[in-house]
């Protein structure tokens, strides 16, 4: 009986979605939905429930499924904001952009991310609008490198906090805030690349011996602060390949 309910369904399913007519509405042929984290909406022929699109994914617009899907709760289905979207077309943009503040204290960018999590944990619930108040926490951690002389090198600190935090580099045994006065070391930060987050890079022109050493990236709000570090190895001319491998082996067992 149940092979024969459920072929009946798909057969159904085929004709609405190749326009040649659903037939009568049969609410017990319809299979049941299950796993649906973005809640339930109306299959093509608007007689059984199925589950809802994703945030993200490719949807139909209006009211009918047709080929894609229906987008689930609280999305509608618009071109895609994203600037690398690449081919475009439509898919499903949560209405409710504001971040939500969970009682696990994460931070979800948006209502629907907040309903997709607390479908697999009922216990979820919500603190407020607007993101956790946190200390830093340092999303990408700079990494240690080896350098010839006369290099030019780069490191990065990505880090996320709400309040905002201040990002700052120090070299370990120096009381001093990079670059200071130093015209071979730059300092850059920006937004990004998400909400609440700030990317800062250490730039090292000309980088010679004296380069060696422990840089450490510092993030700092009202609520406290987190560091990571990274080794810097500039290796001599006179180094052959061999040792300059042993050299950058012994300087990766450095990076905390």
């Amino acid at each position: 009986k149940a092979s024969h309910v459920s072929e009946r369904f798909i057969l159904k399913e085929f004709a609405a979605r190749n326009g040649t007519g659903c037939g009568p509405c049969e609410p017990e042929l319809c299979p049941a939905a299950r796993g649906c984290r973005a809640g339930l909406v109306l299959d093509a022929c608007g007689c059984c429930k199925e589950c809802g699109n994703l945030e993200g994914q490719a949807c139909d617009p209006g009211e009918r499924s047709v080929f894609y899907g229906l987008c689930g709760t609280g999305m509608r289905c618009m071109a895609d904001p994203r600037p690398a979207a690449g081919e475009g077309g439509e898919v499903c943009v949560c209405e409710e952009q504001q971040p939500v503040c969970g009682s696990d204290a994460t931070t979800y960018m948006n209502m629907c991310q907040f309903r997709e999590a607390s479908f697999s944990r009922p216990q979820l619930k919500t603190r407020g609008k607007g993101p956790c108040k946190t200390v830093p926490i340092i999303k990408v951690r700079p990494q240690s490198q080896v350098n010839g002389t006369g290099s030019s090198l780069v490191f990065l600190c990505e880090v996320f906090a709400f309040p905002m935090a201040l990002v700052e580099w120090r070299k370990e045994g120096q009381d001093v805030i990079l670059p200071g006065d130093d015209p071979h070391i730059s300092v850059q930060s920006r937004g990004g690349p998400l909400k609440f987050e700030l990317s800062s890079w250490l730039q090292i022109e000309g980088a010679g011996p004296e380069d060696s050493g422990t840089y450490r990236c510092i993030a700092r709000n009202n609520l406290g602060s987190v560091s990571a570090s990274a080794v810097l190895g500039i290796l001599g001319a006179g180094n052959s390949p061999a040792a300059s491998r042993q050299d950058h082996l012994s300087v990766i067992d450095f990076n905390e």
